[in-house]
């Protein structure tokens, strides 16, 4: 019997879902409140009922590139028999040869600093008009709507140009006050440093990389935030502190004092967050937990990212 992609899709949304999971061999998967759920009643998937199920979503020329590299990020928008609409961000991939995927939702109503419970400070951030701010923690934990909360604020609040890049588009932001264009890796840019470099020319105020992932864009993001931009991104770090180690490692070791104090001089400070269970008599679902370093002159200092004056 054919697996119909969109009524999974409504299964995610009416449990309030973070993820679906389609793999060769077993039910579908559905992820509530960090908790893995089989739906067993949907009998179990084979390879070719996964790509049938995909083909409503992915495109002639996206399946052409998964089949030639195994690999495929994607994202789409779904709109339910209630109307509302939301968005999945998607990666396909191969276990075993067998074709297997992952759908995250992205809700396209974006909720703001205070919706979210975020702390207040991040509207300060919002303000800044050059500088490296990050929001680190585990995957699912909620980063990417920390960042899109962000961008809502100084959307609604600044008149500025903010250029995204991401891989893939999650979060679509309409216009309010700013100029917004969001770049996806892959079908408007090649990767992030070539869109973080172009993006240097395209006269932006703030910009948002999805994932600082290696040597040069971590290199060009600095660069950009220390020539007047203010620069939003993430990094897959457990804490604020172990962060800056993880920026720092990145480069040649005769490169790194440099580096810290070229951060020391940029970096406005670092959100590191996770999704926690309510305590008890507080209902069901996830909070975020966050903690904040903020970089003032102390902090600086006694982080070693600015060596103190002798």
């Amino acid at each position: 019997m054919p697996v119909d992609l969109y009524t999974l899709l409504g299964e995610v949304i009416r449990r309030n879902a973070s993820d679906l999971h389609l793999s060769t061999g077993n039910p579908p998967v559905i992820r509530v409140d960090g908790k893995l759920n089989y739906l067993r009643d949907v009998g179990i998937l084979t390879g070719e009922d996964i790509e049938q199920a995909l083909q409503s979503v992915v495109t002639a020329a996206q399946m052409e590139k998964y089949r030639a590299t195994n690999e495929l990020e994607f994202s789409f928008s779904y709109k339910g028999l209630d109307g509302r609409e939301d968005r999945f961000r998607g990666n396909m991939f191969s276990a075993l040869g067998k074709m297997s995927t992952a759908l995250r939702l992205i809700p396209l109503s974006i909720r703001s600093i205070d919706d979210l419970g975020l702390p207040l400070i991040l509207k300060d951030i919002s303000n800044k008009r050059r500088g490296l701010f990050l929001v680190t923690g585990p995957t699912g934990h909620g980063k990417s709507t920390t960042l899109a909360a962000i961008i809502n604020e100084i959307n609604n609040t600044r008149d500025d140009h903010i250029i995204t890049i991401e891989d893939p588009v999650e979060f679509i932001h309409k216009p309010v006050k700013c100029l917004i264009n969001q770049r996806e890796i892959g079908s408007d840019t090649e990767s992030f440093p070539e869109g973080l470099r172009r993006a240097l020319r395209q006269d932006p105020d703030v910009l948002l990389i999805g994932e600082l992932r290696d040597l040069e864009t971590i290199s060009t993001a600095i660069t950009a935030a220390e020539t007047g931009h203010l620069v939003l991104s993430t990094l897959h770090t457990h804490d604020a502190a172990q962060s800056i180690d993880r920026i720092v490692d990145v480069f040649p070791y005769n490169q790194q004092e440099q580096v810290r104090t070229q951060l020391s001089t940029v970096l406005l400070g670092i959100c590191s967050q996770q999704l926690v269970p309510r305590g008890a008599g507080h209902g069901e679902g996830r909070v975020c937990a966050t903690e904040l370093l903020i970089a003032n002159p102390a902090v600086k200092t006694v982080s070693g990212m600015a060596r103190p004056a002798r």
